[in-house]
């Protein structure tokens, strides 16, 4: 399929969903020019929705005339008589980025709607410009009204989202209302039943970005994964001229400048043919700079060039074999608490998994912020991304694939150009079922469809291999469908004790890489006792011994990522003194201290690396 031609087919089926989609996403927003409305916004917690609802539960926004009870009107008395039942004005702050739970203590286990509302002035550049209005992320359902007129809704809590806001913007007194509701739904994306907290609120930056009246807002620009020697990709250029308008492509480290032009749609694509290049990897993170220019627009991004694939059981980084030693994260703040945004809060979580001896991490179990993969180019770390398809959802509902097709196809616009991300994981540990199956190949046949330089996994279960309780096996349809053999094993802890490693032999009979993407064992920091007391550093120390023992007798075994690297916090986690709230799996506390097992993985990992 066609790449200009994926957004329409999207918002075609979107529309027979029921789900609004915002408009297309500007690509690389990372290094556009732009206004930041970060800080303290004015909130509502409105948990009936009173602020949006009618009496008859007629949403406001859908009347021709709403009442000044809507919350997006922002409406003031204008005479002592009037009946208005709210101001923002009046009201407390909260800080943008931030998830609201950890900020207030009344908020701290709120699912629902609350408003934010921030009054900003801004003036064009030039005339003619564009104004984009760009989300990073906010959890979950998010309703934008901009000056009293709605711009959208977008689904989903991890992926970016925008609007073009032009005609509406005022040089003075613009008022931005947000509706953010954050309850979880059964047909929703991740559904109700989740292993970590559902932080809800603006959670990531919200800025404007400013492009010419005709701009860039597409490109892929990837090593051809079947030349090496050949840079291939796409521009798509939108707005008032796009039709035959010259483009640029400049790599001034490779002596690249090459001139095309679009066709009427303002699209093109192109082959460059590329000598003594710089292959980037994890040993050599090289990144070019990379310059696209118009007569409108300068555009700079910051690639690296590679390749990744399978051969059999091996993984293959610019055709050479790479065992991913690994670690799967949760994206929170390792010491604000709370959901992470900041490139503080990545450049910790990266250099605790740099310090580990990871050149991989998983990021799970949704599309964390783009510091991460950012910072991963720079840093030479490989990248698993995951869609947040979690556990048991609704599989026969068509809105709900839609919702997880969107969510996937918005962070492969994301981050298509990052040379870390390798693997696109279609989901975690979801059950064996035919409507399951149905779902996910349709899943992984889109993500083929729309990026064919990346691998393709999943986080599966494994079984008994014809029953036999001590050898384990993957009986798994969707197996077939994936390029890395990947699954989650807790021997030892749901599965035993960690002595229990010891009998199992594995049976795994796919010509495939296998990764183990998770393994692990819950310990309270500075709880210690003897290696059979659970909750203990011990336990926690001697389940990862006894695993890495067996992990190696698997012959297919290309990578591993324990869960987790640092603990983080799950409703689902009540044991007093030791969870309180907080899933205890991580080999670095959520105070940042390193546990025993942490420095088993660590000399493991030496020992790996020492080999390669």
């Amino acid at each position: 399929m066609s790449k200009k031609y994926t957004f329409f087919l999207l918002l075609i089926l979107f529309c027979f969903s029921s789900i609004i989609a915002q408009e297309q996403l500007l690509v690389n927003a990372y290094n556009r020019t732009s206004t930041s409305l970060n800080g303290n916004w004015k909130y509502i917690i409105d948990p009936y929705e009173n602020g949006y609802y009618n009496y008859r539960y007629e949403p406001f926004d859908q009347q021709e005339s709403p009442w000044a009870s809507a919350f997006f009107l922002n409406s003031k008395p204008k005479n002592p008589s009037d009946l208005i039942e709210y101001d923002f004005d009046q009201m407390n702050d909260l800080k943008v980025p931030g998830d609201w739970n950890t900020q207030k203590p009344e908020l701290l286990y709120y699912e629902g709607t609350l408003w934010y509302k921030k009054s900003f002035d801004y003036t064009l550049t030039q005339k003619e410009n564009n104004i984009f209005l760009y989300f990073e992320a906010s959890n979950y359902k998010t309703e934008v009204y901009l000056n009293g007129k709605k711009l959208g809704t977008h689904i989903g809590g991890f992926t970016p989202f925008n609007f073009n806001v032009t005609d509406i913007l005022k040089e003075k007194d613009n008022l931005l209302v947000v509706k953010v509701d954050n309850k979880r739904l059964k047909e929703a994306i991740p559904t109700l039943n989740t292993d970590w907290w559902n932080y809800g609120g603006l959670t990531r930056d919200v800025k404007l970005i400013e492009t010419g009246s005709t701009f860039i807002q597409d490109y892929s620009i990837q090593l051809n994964p079947e030349n090496n020697q050949q840079i291939k990709g796409y521009i798509q250029l939108k707005g008032k001229n796009m039709a035959q308008r010259a483009i640029s492509i400049s790599i001034p480290k490779l002596n690249i400048k090459k001139e095309f032009k679009t066709d009427d749609n303002g699209y093109i694509d192109f082959e460059i043919p590329v000598k003594k290049i710089q292959y980037w990897s994890d040993k050599n993170p090289h990144l070019y700079q990379v310059i696209l220019e118009t007569e409108e627009e300068k555009l700079e991004d910051q690639i690296g060039f590679r390749t990744i694939r399978t051969k059999g059981t091996q993984i293959l980084l610019n055709n050479e074999p790479v065992y991913l030693r690994g670690i799967s994260i949760h994206e929170e703040s390792p010491f604000r608490k709370g959901r992470g945004y900041s490139k503080t809060d990545a450049q910790q979580l990266l250099l605790w998994a740099k310090e580990l001896g990871c050149n991989y991490v998983r990021l799970a179990h949704y599309p964390h912020n783009e510091h991460m993969v950012r910072l991963a180019d720079k840093m030479g770390m490989l990248v698993w991304e995951e869609n947040p398809v979690y556990w048991t959802i609704e599989w026969n509902n068509p809105s709900t694939y839609q919702n997880a097709e969107n969510q996937l196809f918005e962070l492969i616009t994301r981050d298509k150009n990052r040379a870390s991300v390798i693997i696109w994981s279609m989901a975690n540990e979801t059950p064996n079922i035919p409507a399951r199956n149905k779902f996910l190949n349709k899943l992984a046949q889109f993500t083929k469809s729309q990026d064919n330089t990346r691998l393709i996994s999943a986080a599966l279960e494994q079984k008994n291999y014809k029953d036999n309780p001590f050898i384990r096996t993957i009986d798994d349809p969707f197996a077939n469908q994936v390029d890395i053999l990947s699954f989650n094993e807790y021997i030892g802890w749901y599965d035993g004790l960690p002595e229990k490693c010891k009998k199992i032999t594995w049976q795994i009979e796919q010509d495939k890489p296998v990764i183990i993407s998770e393994f692990g064992a819950g310990a309270k920091k500075g709880h210690y006792g003897t290696k059979n007391t659970r909750w203990t550093e011990e336990f926690q120390e001697d389940l990862y011994i006894e695993t890495l023992k067996m992990i190696d007798g698997i012959d297919k075994i290309q990578g591993i990522s324990p869960w987790v690297l640092v603990d983080f916090r799950s409703p689902r986690r009540v044991l007093p003194i030791i969870q309180d709230g907080w899933n205890r799996k991580g080999v670095i506390s959520d105070d940042g201290q390193k546990k025993k097992a942490f420095f088993i993985l660590q000399d493991y990992f030496q020992k790996k690396a020492r080999t390669e």
